[in-house]
């Protein structure tokens, strides 16, 4: 064999050897069993226990708390769905996605440019920003989408058009922010596009649903960028393949670190590791027009709860093996 054939040959595998680990790090095989669901409740409706379009859900102490947007309150239940209370949204607003931490309820009004924050028992404790005056100054809001609560109390907020992830004191004073675009098309590690909600892990990383760039990205608590996964290299290819995204709209952080999203386009839950591996997939189906899987939250126990937009319900899933 001539020396430009054996280059030749040597070109060729080394191309060989990268698209199989190209392959395995942009469409990875499942190592977890698709969870399974276990249990429902709600329907379109009005009354007590019934939704129109449910978005956001948190967990917390024993409570499972749902963003009924188009009726304008949050709905609190008990973990098998028994109705607790009803908690009104002032001004007719439209609750996106939620967190919940000890005892409170907080509710990114999408409508009323603010972010809400509510007792156990349904009274309106604080609001964070001018209720129905968008801003872009810091600790103003431009359709908030998702909030999360820290480890010390401090405040995220996924500041939806304003295109940046603010961080408030407990007492919703300004501490910092990060992130600006708008642009479409690849946007750099640590920029936004629409961002529609954000986590907050144990270790105080903080986790954003980039919803139009579908990707995840993850910053320190100082807001330093660390990761971001979702498709090759992260950089706004959307598609319905493991680890891919096709407009991520919730996040929310398990067991052991567990990395939750809620992958609307394609009715799906997905499931990561905390560097982005990823684990497994779940999700109702949905034939005709409209989404499935919006929201999700997940309990100390593991399971999984969901707002499943279109049918106007709460799903509950476990681990194939759980109880």
């Amino acid at each position: 064999m001539n020396r430009a054939a054996r280059i030749g040959w040597g070109l060729a595998a080394v191309l060989v050897v990268l698209g199989v680990a190209a392959g395995r790090a942009w469409f990875p095989a499942a190592v977890e069993a698709p969870y399974r669901r276990v249990g429902s409740w709600g329907g379109a409706g009005t009354a007590p226990g019934r939704f129109r379009n449910p978005i956001g859900i948190a967990f917390d102490a024993g409570r499972v708390s749902v963003a009924d947007s188009l009726n304008h309150r949050i709905q609190v239940f008990t973990p098998d769905g028994r109705f607790l209370r009803s908690i009104e949204v002032p001004d007719r607003g439209r609750p996106m996605n939620l967190a919940a931490a000890g005892g409170r309820v907080y509710a990114a009004d999408y409508w009323n440019d603010d972010v809400l924050v509510f007792s156990s028992d349904g009274r309106l404790l604080r609001t964070f920003g001018t209720p129905g005056r968008s801003g872009s100054a810091p600790g103003e809001f431009n359709s908030p989408a998702g909030v999360a609560v820290g480890p010390k109390g401090n405040v995220f907020v996924a500041d939806f058009y304003n295109q940046r992830v603010q961080e408030l004191a407990p007492d919703g004073r300004f501490l910092r922010q990060w992130g600006h675009t708008g642009k479409k098309g690849y946007v750099p590690a640590g920029w936004f596009n629409y961002p529609i909600d954000v986590a907050v892990a144990p270790d105080g990383s903080v986790y954003v649903a980039d919803g139009y760039n579908d990707r995840i990205q993850v910053f320190a608590a100082d807001g330093r960028f660390l990761r971001k996964w979702g498709g090759p290299f992260a950089a706004n290819l959307r598609g319905p393949f493991n680890g891919w995204f096709r407009t991520p709209t919730a996040v929310a952080i398990g067991p052991r670190g567990a990395v939750f999203v809620a992958d609307q386009e394609n009715d799906r839950i997905q499931k990561f590791t905390p560097e982005g591996r990823f684990l497994t997939a779940f999700g109702t189906v949905h034939r005709g027009p409209g989404y499935t899987e919006t929201g999700v939250a997940v309990a100390p126990d593991g399971t999984v709860y969901t707002t499943n937009l279109i049918d106007d319900r709460v799903e509950v899933w476990r681990a194939r093996g759980g109880r």
